[in-house]
């Protein structure tokens, strides 16, 4: 596939934080959500962190290390730009946070091995369900997960009980979603495009749950929060809570598909306390900072998890209750890449 974007990463801008020596971790994705939590922990944690991402002004970016820009994960050279951005910064571990990325990354695990860099990818057909919402219905209905009805053709309409939503098959961040109340519309929505499916629309209370599960398919943890408040498919407001209910239908889902490593599986509790599971993203969530609050170290075991495929990973336990309230912050810099300082930030007192 052919692209416009650099086939070589950009000289990468390094010196925004001073860290430790030792081996950094490659974080790609870190102009999104979930790759600036996670270079947000590590950093926090003393990691030398290189943020990755195709925009040369993510967020993530500036927060970590150091920084570099890369291509596209539908480039040719995506993979042999990690591999530089790499070897510059003496980076033996890869975290993505971008669930496109991993067949390109699955494909190029090899070459990252050589190259010294470990990674903990999941199976290929688990992405691949995953990010196929119509194969995802299947596989779950057919593991008896509760899952709401699902059709992506117009004959299957007629078992799908109403309100609907549409959706594209492949996509996230609810980008494409539309809620309607019309079965002629849901029908032409499908005829016009074959790429949507139609879903019965749930009630009741919508969750996330956060999840980590060992390379031997023990789950190691699941975090359920409610999406109190949400925008453009981001949780703004929410707060951890325990539930046997919950974590069963996770589990249930997660087993299906075949998934290990990092997860966010997004659903509805109802009324009357049942749980039903509607997708299961393979990468960690934008919400994941409530996670960690919580005390859910789920980016450290993933990481030790990813340098030492034989380690024992422990269960990780949560605090329920805990509340998270979203705001934006910015990050600044010069032409030249370097830090400008955050006119809001804590004032540095001369000694």
């Amino acid at each position: 596939m052919t692209s416009t974007l650099p086939a070589r990463p950009t000289p990468p801008v390094a010196g925004r934080h001073e860290a430790p020596g030792g081996p950094a971790v490659l974080v790609t994705g870190a102009g999104g959500p979930a790759g600036v939590a996670v270079v947000r922990r590590l950093v926090a944690l003393g990691h030398r962190v290189v943020g990755v991402d195709a925009d040369p002004t993510a967020a993530g970016s500036a927060l970590a290390t150091a920084g570099a820009t890369v291509p596209r994960a539908d480039h040719a050279r995506f993979v042999d730009a990690l591999v530089g951005v790499a070897r510059a910064h003496g980076a033996d571990a890869l975290i993505g946070t971008v669930a496109e990325e991993l067949p390109a990354l699955a494909a190029g695990a090899t070459q990252l091995t050589r190259a010294g860099v470990a990674t903990w990818l999941p199976d290929p057909t688990a992405v691949a369900l995953c990010c196929d919402k119509a194969a995802f219905a299947r596989t779950v209905r057919a593991a008896g997960v509760p899952h709401p009805a699902t059709t992506d053709t117009g004959a299957g309409l007629g078992q799908v009980p109403g309100p609907w939503v549409v959706k594209p098959r492949a996509g996230r961040g609810s980008r494409g979603v539309r809620l309607l109340d019309s079965r002629s519309a849901v029908a032409e929505a499908l005829r016009e495009d074959a790429s949507l499916i139609a879903q019965t629309r749930l009630g009741g209370r919508e969750f996330t749950a956060d999840a980590l599960v060992a390379r031997d398919g023990r789950l190691l943890t699941v975090v359920p929060r409610w999406r109190d408040d949400t925008r453009a498919g981001i949780s703004v407001k929410g707060a951890t809570f325990d539930s046997p209910v919950v974590t069963d239908v996770v589990a249930g889902a997660l087993e299906a598909v075949g998934l290990t490593g990092p997860a966010n599986v997004q659903g509805f509790v109802a009324d009357d306390g049942r749980a039903t599971v509607v997708e299961v993203n393979p990468r960690f969530s934008g919400g994941l900072p409530l996670t960690l609050a919580a005390g859910a170290d789920v980016v450290s075991a993933y990481l030790t998890g990813i340098r030492d495929p034989g380690a024992d990973l422990p269960s990780l336990w949560f605090t329920p209750g805990v509340r998270m309230s979203r705001y934006l912050a910015e990050t600044y810099s010069a032409d030249d890449g370097s830090p400008v300082p955050d006119p809001c930030g804590t004032a540095q007192v001369p000694a």
